[in-house]
This record gives structure tokens, sequence and C-alpha cells, in this order.
């Protein structure tokens, strides 16, 4: 399993999101670069940053995302606001490992499956699902398209992985977040990272008995100190 600690940036500062208000960010760090080295230097290998600004089309903590890529020690896996193929050109260009695109893969799949081709193994799509409904433009809006339809649309494409979040996940019950992970990986080419489903080291556990579901984002468990980064990855 690939261990995938998160920071979410909003005003250049690393924040939490309660299934994606950014009315609502909870600051939990205020130094985005200095935390990414934390997980470098924890023994994480790779690690997943997202710029909330831009997703709402903003630039201004561009230049921190970079410093990131520049300064962490390992690579990183970048999401927010890929909107063309010439963002994905110019994320490759700045060093980021592997690029997310989400809204844009829902609504222009053939585009998507290009630049998959021309950045083999680079690519990384993203399936939000809120109440069984694909999710677009920062989980505001729902997508004209099924999940399963979505993750076949993608079949036999050299695709990084598909991150799988379920929005409205019930932490308390989690088996039917867990049955639904399970049968969207069965159908998927592509390894599946499953985000937003672990709240305690024993769900590494859990995820890794599911087959073809090879990573996991972790963020709100570390935020709300339920489990330490280093014993995460000792379990992955």
């Amino acid at each position: 399993m690939l261990i995938f600690p998160i920071i979410q940036i909003h005003d250049g500062v690393c924040v939490s999101l309660e299934r994606g208000d950014t009315d609502r960010p909870i600051v939990w760090h205020i130094d985005p670069v200095a935390k990414a080295k934390e997980f470098s230097n924890t023994g994480a290998t790779w690690m997943h940053v997202t710029d909330i600004d831009a997703i709402g089309g903003s630039n201004k903590n561009k230049d921190l995302v970079i410093n990131i890529i520049r300064q962490a020690g390992i690579p990183v896996q970048y999401g927010g606001g890929i909107r063309s193929s010439l963002h994905v050109d110019e994320w490759v260009d700045l060093g980021a490992g592997r690029i997310v695109v989400g809204t844009l893969a829902v609504l222009n799949p053939d585009l998507v499956k290009e630049i998959a081709k021309l950045y083999p193994d680079q690519i990384v799509i993203a399936l939000d699902i809120w109440q069984g409904k694909v999710m677009i433009h920062g989980w505001k809006e729902a997508g004209p398209i099924e999940p399963e339809d979505f993750i076949n649309a993608y079949y036999g494409i050299p695709l990084a992985g598909i991150i799988i979040t379920d929005i409205d996940a019930n932490i308390e019950d989690m088996e039917s977040t867990l049955e639904q992970l399970t049968y969207l990986a069965s159908v998927s080419s592509s390894p599946v990272i499953a985000s937003g489903v672990v709240r305690r080291v024993s769900d590494i556990t859990r995820l890794s008995k599911i087959t073809n579901v090879e990573g996991a984002i972790v963020g709100t468990g570390l935020y709300n100190k339920t489990f330490e980064l280093e014993d995460v990855l000792k379990v992955a």
C-alpha cells in the first residue's frame, strides 16, 4: 500500500475541509513547506497536495506549491484547477510527479485519455461520489455520468491511478463505503487510491485486503491526532 499524506492549501496555509466546504476551513498548520518536509522525514515516499484556491480559479498559491515540489524531498501528486492539457504540461514541467484531474476527466474524457497516453503513469483521475452521483466543480455539482461508467470510460488507459472519494461516507459505519470501493476497484484496470476512509491505523489493514486498492490518502487522522504517520507507514 502506498500512503499519501495530504496537504490541502487554502490562503497559503494547511487546512482541513469538512466534506469540501471551503467556507469553513480549519487551519491545522501554517507552513505547508515545513509540513511537507516533515512527511518526507517521517518516511513517506509520496505526498498529495491539493490547492483549494486553484479549484476556484486562483493562482495565489502557485509559488507555494512549487516550493513544496522542490523542497519536499519526495514526489508530489498534485491536484487543483487542472482544466486543460496546457495546465498538465505546465505542472509536469514544474516537477510534479503526478497530476490529478477531476472535473475535466468527467466532462472531457477523450482529452484526458490523450493526455494520459502522452504522460503514461503520471495522470491520476479523481472520482468523487456523493449519494451515488459523480460530483464535479469542487464537489458542488453532479456530473452527467455514473461512477461505474466513469471508470469504464478509462479502461485500458495508462493512468497512474484513480482516486475514489465517498464524500458522504458515514465514518461510524464504513461497510457501505468499503463495499462500494471494493466493487469499483474490481472494474477498474488502473490501481485505486482510497480517499476519506482512513480514520485509524486498522483501516489501512482493511483497505490492503481489497483487490486493486493500492494506495490511500490520509489527512483527517493526522490533523485530529488519532494516529501518527509513522504508524500508518509501518502497517502499510
